[in-house]
């Protein structure tokens, strides 16, 4: 009867004290990068780290908006951007995602190769009225961000 009591004790212990559990994990990956602006996976979820030109009061200048790729929304986002830079005249195009608005705002050149988009983002959140405005992206730079 000792050893039985003694091997539950021990049973007991080992699994009260069992305290760590290995949980599983979705590797981070990091997709085009251009100067400090990138895009960043997990799972099926996207993020566009973007540096905002303007000065806020908060002291990080780094901003974010994400999306999942739910219908392909990854690639048909950037299919949008380069589409944009073809339409005559440029002009601004607004996207809803599900945290936030984001306008991709078209400025034209002379040269074709040196028109520019810029993201700017806002919150849904009606308590946060904070909105953003990205340094301006030639045509190459968003196909190295996207790696296309």
């Amino acid at each position: 009867m000792k050893n039985i009591i003694t091997v539950a004790a021990l049973f007991l212990s080992f699994v009260s004290f069992a305290q760590i559990k290995v949980l599983e994990t979705v590797p981070v990956e990091k997709l085009g990068k251009v100067n400090n602006n990138y895009i960043q996976k997990i799972g099926d979820e996207y993020t566009v780290y973007y540096t905002s030109i303007q000065n806020d009061d908060d002291s990080s200048s780094l901003r974010k908006f994400s999306f999942k790729n739910v219908n392909n929304d990854y690639a048909n986002l950037y299919t949008i951007i380069m589409n944009g830079f073809g339409a005559n005249p440029l002009y601004d195009i607004k996207l809803e995602l599900p945290n936030n608005y984001i306008w991709l705002h078209y400025v034209g050149s002379v040269i074709p190769e040196k028109a520019t988009v810029q993201f700017m983002v806002s919150s849904k959140e009606a308590t946060s009225a904070t909105s953003s405005v990205s340094e301006p992206f030639v045509r190459d730079q968003i196909s190295k961000l996207f790696q296309k």
